[in-house]
């Protein structure tokens, strides 16, 4: 992100953040409006931000009609990750490295409501790509908030990640049964190799007899082969009428005809694809 587009992220999330604290808390945030390249200060700001402003949810009511305000990315967050986030935003990026080491040391040190706030803003930092391997190492957390603060509403992944990466992520998000829909870039990111270790996973879990998100088959449809087919065929003759049905949704975006032909054998899921009653955003169990 370049220092222009980052001041324009700043002022939108200023105006929100005027709109959801007291005069007293924006004038003592005010006092950190170009940072002058204190750390102590930064990172001492950064930790008490809570104390200043509350945890409340941010109340945008009265910015939806201010199209020069960036609000979106913004929905549901907490006074205090917003806070936090235009904190980071103020720091001098000028010098690479300083930069650099100052917010990753932030990372290493944060708590995990600062660790939120932190993952949160990698969209908004500048010299997007030096943030990739700390994006990856987010993605190992165990913490569920930590997750989804990179998962959720965060366009950096599916920029910046590369696909390994980004394949990590998505198994993660299955696999810590995350609201799978919520990652930016599902369809743009979609490749054979996550199709492949999703119907893998697939079989896994229905081979200890547990249920399968039917969002997997989203991510599966423009890749089935020989080998997805099969695993397929077990989704298909399993008991989930939730995950024959999307299996039934995937199976016409492919160009796989075997899976088209045994899928016209079964009346009841052929329906789904005549009628057009399901489509991929009413399919989900979270």
């Amino acid at each position: 992100m370049s220092i222009d587009d980052i001041a324009k992220i700043g002022a939108s999330i200023a105006t929100i953040i005027k709109d959801n604290v007291s005069p007293d808390t924006w004038m003592w945030l005010q006092q950190f409006n170009k940072l002058p390249n204190d750390y102590s200060a930064l990172n001492t700001a950064f930790m008490i931000i809570p104390r200043k402003t509350g945890k409340s949810v941010i109340n945008i009511g009265n910015l939806q009609s201010d199209s020069s305000t960036v609000i979106n990315p913004f929905k549901n967050w907490t006074v205090d990750r917003l806070c936090r986030v235009w904190l980071l935003l103020q720091w001098d990026s000028t010098d690479k490295d300083k930069y650099h080491q100052t917010i990753e040391n932030l990372f290493l040190s944060a708590e995990m409501n600062e660790a939120v706030a932190l993952y949160s803003a990698l969209s908004f930092l500048a010299y997007p790509e030096i943030w990739v391997k700390r994006c990856a190492e987010g993605i190992r957390s165990n913490i569920g908030s930590v997750l989804e603060a990179i998962m959720y509403d965060n366009p950096y992944p599916s920029v910046y990640l590369d696909q390994a990466a980004w394949n990590q992520l998505i198994l993660k998000a299955f696999f810590t049964e995350k609201k799978v829909p919520l990652i930016i870039g599902l369809d743009q990111r979609a490749n054979k190799e996550l199709a492949l270790i999703l119907s893998d996973y697939a079989r896994e879990r229905w081979a200890a007899g547990r249920r399968v998100n039917p969002v997997l088959w989203r991510l599966v449809a423009k890749f089935i082969d020989e080998k997805i087919f099969e695993a397929i065929k077990i989704g298909l003759a399993g008991g989930d009428m939730a995950e024959k049905e999307a299996i039934a949704l995937a199976i016409p975006e492919s160009d796989f005809e075997p899976a088209k032909q045994w899928l016209s054998k079964i009346p009841e899921l052929k329906s789904v694809v005549t009628d057009k009653a399901l489509n991929w955003d009413k399919v989900s169990i979270n």
